[in-house]
């Protein structure tokens, strides 16, 4: 098959985990694999040039992506979320002339933005590939044919931590992501505090730019801030001991999400503590390898055992792996991935 994924950017989530690290691995299955990013980057845009500028820059990207496409007659185009951040359809239907195959990859609530723009661009599709049940769910009544491939981490660039003896170092629970996600801190916050008042602990919060911090109460909480950086999250990740993904319950955004933070936590090796919403709690097992809290007495109770017992923290961080390479490594879907593009390609054939 010769397969084209258009994607959002090389440093977008949805790209990094979904899209980058399968191609490698389709190549090598002896498919011909072609990647074709936005450019800037799909919610960026380069202050130097300035904002109308640089949507310009992208439309003009995608042109050339067009004329590619129509020069190279692929068998399966794979868009990953949409082709451009607005209502906007008209590239995504000039895709879908130059293809016999057209695949539609969501791994968030894309449709609560664009809710119109969604469900026509599902239904123009011939396979839509879902990150998780709960979105599966939502788009099925637009496309029946759907099938669920979370997302991925490829456990080769994730080596399982390397313990330091108990005695060495104060406990480190990190938090990785987007500046605008810290407010998801808020729902941890009183559990940080208090826990802060009885043991030695240093949250560390490794994001781009921690200004809306301001507005969270963490007082007598141990910070540090890392600057995130694409060329050392994993090694950044590995120097923490327990990795948390607090959200917001009642939010429906946070329904859908794909508990990339969770799998990245857990690749390496570290038990983690979660919201129990959407596939969260089917990522982890209560006990086993994290902890599921819902207020801040959970918080509080899964943070003392996990920091005053140190050997229940690597028994649980080795389980947290084993979970990761089951059922959520890049290896592991591979062929989920590509029988689905392969069963529709001979469809058209």
């Amino acid at each position: 098959m010769k397969i084209l994924f258009l994607h959002a950017g090389d440093r977008v989530p949805s790209s990094r985990f979904r899209v980058l690290p399968f191609a490698p691995l389709i190549r090598k299955a002896g498919h011909q694999c072609t990647l074709l990013g936005s450019f800037p980057q799909m919610y960026d845009y380069f202050p130097w040039l300035g904002f109308r500028p640089s949507q310009l820059l992208k439309r003009l990207t995608r042109r050339f992506h067009l004329l590619w496409a129509s020069l190279f007659r692929y068998d399966v185009i794979v868009i990953s979320r949409e082709i451009f951040d607005t209502p906007c359809l008209e590239y995504e239907k000039k895709f879908r002339k130059l293809t016999r195959t057209l695949v539609l990859d969501i791994d968030d609530a894309v449709f609560q933005r664009y809710p119109e723009k969604c469900e026509q661009l599902a239904r123009m599709s011939d396979l839509i590939i879902a990150g998780n049940r709960y979105l599966k769910e939502h788009i099925e009544p637009w496309n029946s044919n759907i099938i669920v491939i979370p997302t991925c981490v490829d456990t080769q660039e994730y080596p399982a931590k390397k313990e330091a003896p108990s005695s060495e170092n104060r406990c480190i629970i990190g938090w990785m992501g987007t500046t605008g996600n810290l407010a998801y801190l808020k729902v941890v916050a009183p559990a940080l505090r208090e826990i802060a008042e009885k043991l030695d602990f240093e949250l560390r919060l490794i994001v781009p730019e921690i200004g809306p911090l301001s507005e969270i109460d963490l007082q007598g909480v141990n910070i540090k801030h890392i600057v995130w950086q694409g060329k050392t999250e994993v090694e950044e990740l590995l120097k923490i001991d327990i990795g948390i993904m607090p959200l917001f319950a009642e939010d429906e955004w946070c329904l859908y999400k794909c508990g990339l933070k969770l799998l990245q936590y857990m690749a390496i090796g570290i038990p983690t503590v979660s919201t129990p919403v959407g596939v969260n709690s089917e990522i982890v097992h209560q006990g086993v390898n994290g902890f599921l809290a819902s207020d801040t007495a959970q918080w509080k109770e899964a943070f003392t055992q996990l920091i005053e017992d140190h050997e229940f923290r690597l028994k649980m961080g080795i389980a947290a792996r084993e979970r990761v390479i089951e059922k959520y490594s890049v290896e592991g879907n591979l062929p989920i991935l590509l029988e689905a593009l392969n069963t529709e390609f001979e469809k058209r054939r």
